[in-house]
């Protein structure tokens, strides 16, 4: 089952006195490109997120956030009350007046360095425990809208697949008449020429030209990977790697075709397996 690296999930945690929400956001890339953003205080355990990120998502651009919302009144920051007054006393000695406004002074003392105290308490394993499970739950989630985001592509493929197989199946109805089609315009050449040509020589001629432009190892090899391709979709993972080299090799046998066909009406079905093949190229960059 293949999955799109495009994806989104979320988990809200409501506790006592703060509201966390978990936010994954991915988009495509060739590796995993992991940007975490976590609150100071559960720094210790950005390491394991980042591990359990990378299991479970495997590639992609991700980005993950942690933020808090305190909903009690209750704050680890506080005034750091000595600091302020000295502040303000330094200013009124500044301004040296009598009618100095103690609110202005304040605002200015509050932005000073150290005005503000922040206390730093132990983490809380069970606080985290509750958090950790809230991770699994976004990650599901962003799972499951990977998986759904890549069902409407799979069906694209599973049908563009299947029109390169109808276009092949017209390069092999029209291969009888690209060689007829050979034979008479060579013996035309010759005959424009006006020049005796032993039938003998002639045919041995026409054999070696016709077997550089032979493409029944083309045709074999397109629908082999054609199968491939629609094998590797049906596999329990996602490996838009591998379908990306089967693209390649496609593209390859494809362009081969078209380089011998040395036919119109072949040249033009060639030119649709191409154009399918395109529109493959430009959704399988997102597949995981």
């Amino acid at each position: 089952m293949i999955q799109s690296m495009t994806g989104y999930g979320k988990s809200v945690l409501q506790l006592p006195t703060k509201k966390i929400t978990i936010e994954i956001k991915s988009l495509n890339s060739k590796n995993l490109d992991l940007n975490v953003r976590i609150p100071t205080y559960y720094k210790e355990k950005e390491l394991a997120v980042r591990k359990k990120l990378a299991s479970s998502l495997v590639r992609g651009k991700v980005d993950f956030s942690i933020y808090i919302e305190m909903t009690a009144d209750e704050t680890s920051t506080t005034v750091n009350h000595g600091v302020v007054k000295d502040y303000m006393q330094q200013l009124r000695n500044i301004v040296q007046t009598g009618t100095s406004n103690d609110v202005e002074l304040l605002k200015m003392a509050i932005k000073m360095p150290d005005a503000l105290k922040t206390e730093r308490e132990e983490l809380d394993e069970n606080e985290w425990n509750l958090i950790n499970k809230n991770i699994d739950i976004a990650i599901k989630e962003i799972v499951k809208y990977r998986i759904d985001e890549a069902a409407s592509l799979e069906i694209d493929f599973r049908q563009r697949i299947t029109n390169i197989k109808k276009y092949l199946e017209e390069v092999k109805a029209l291969d009888a008449d690209r060689v007829k089609n050979v034979k008479i315009r060579l013996k035309k050449a010759i005959d424009d020429l006006k020049v005796d040509t032993d039938e003998n020589r002639f045919e041995q001629e026409l054999i070696y030209y016709l077997e550089k432009l032979d493409i029944n190892e083309e045709k074999v090899r397109l629908a082999n990977h054609l199968d491939y391709f629609l094998e590797t979709l049906d596999t329990p993972d996602s490996n838009g790697k591998k379908l990306g080299f089967v693209i390649q090799e496609m593209g390859r046998e494809i362009n081969t075709t078209g380089s011998k066909a040395n036919f119109a009406p072949m040249q033009k079905a060639v030119i649709q397996m191409k154009n399918e093949l395109e529109q493959i190229k430009e959704q399988i960059l997102n597949i995981l």
